[in-house]
């Protein structure tokens, strides 16, 4: 039986997570794992020494070489033969925001339904919410809530906080693709498109019963979408995709 590869620490998310392009419509894509999208960014951008990225990235020297071959390799198909490159996944540690130290750790037979939250509303622009509403589930029923603040983070650090804030699920309203990517990679199962009360809409959660839609679409922030801005990390988070 195959190793479990080992996690490959990441100190800045993508700022953009697709790339195609314009003059034809790509019908078939390339995926670039975020681990090789960190890896091209070291050496490559940063111009780091492969021992120097090892360090960064907290893996053997040989592995930065097989995934920076493999990240090459996937920006030459993408180019040559007019492909849609997108970056998503990977076996990765995931830099996370410092928390505010009021938020109380959930049970491990819990669920924590996350809800961007403002004056009672479910607040409609993922990147820019001010507030995370976070609410525990047990046997169907909502047993605990706390409201924390976000601190100003941007859209692709808000996945790191909600996965430090050890939440499963977000209800929101217009998300970008970005964000919906970071949350997917976060492994964070997202209802977007719900407004209204954010109390009513956790309930229906938790009951099975709410409505949502799953092609909702923030297009207006879309070219944000990427900035995490991660300036600390306080934890790191193990996750395989």
């Amino acid at each position: 039986m195959p190793r479990p590869a080992r996690c490959r620490r990441i100190a800045q998310m993508p700022m953009y997570r697709s790339f195609s392009p314009d003059d034809i419509e790509p019908a078939e894509q390339v995926r670039m794992t975020v681990d090789e999208f960190e890896a091209l960014r070291l050496l490559d951008s940063e111009g780091l020494t492969q021992e120097a990225c090892a360090g960064r990235m907290n893996i053997a020297r040989t592995t930065v070489t097989a995934i920076y071959e493999s990240a090459r390799r996937k920006v030459a198909e993408a180019l040559v033969q007019g492909k849609r490159l997108l970056i998503v996944g990977g076996a990765c540690e995931f830099p996370f925001p410092i928390l505010p130290e009021k938020i109380q750790p959930k049970g491990s037979c819990v669920m924590r339904i996350a809800i961007a939250y403002e004056n009672g509303e479910i607040f409609q622009h993922f990147g820019h919410t001010p507030q995370f509403k976070l609410y525990d589930v047990e046997g169907g029923k909502i047993v605990r809530e706390q409201i924390v603040d976000t601190n100003g983070s941007g859209h692709g650090a808000l996945a790191g906080f909600l996965q430090a804030a050890q939440a499963e699920a977000l209800i929101c309203g217009g998300i970008g693709m970005g964000a919906q990517m970071a949350l997917a990679d976060a492994g964070i199962q997202l209802f977007a498109g719900v407004q209204g009360d954010a109390d009513a809409a956790a309930k229906a959660l938790a009951e099975g019963t709410l409505n949502y839609d799953p092609n909702a679409r923030c297009d207006h922030h879309e070219h944000h979408e990427g900035d995490c801005g991660h300036d600390h990390c306080a934890d790191h988070h193990c996750r395989g995709n």
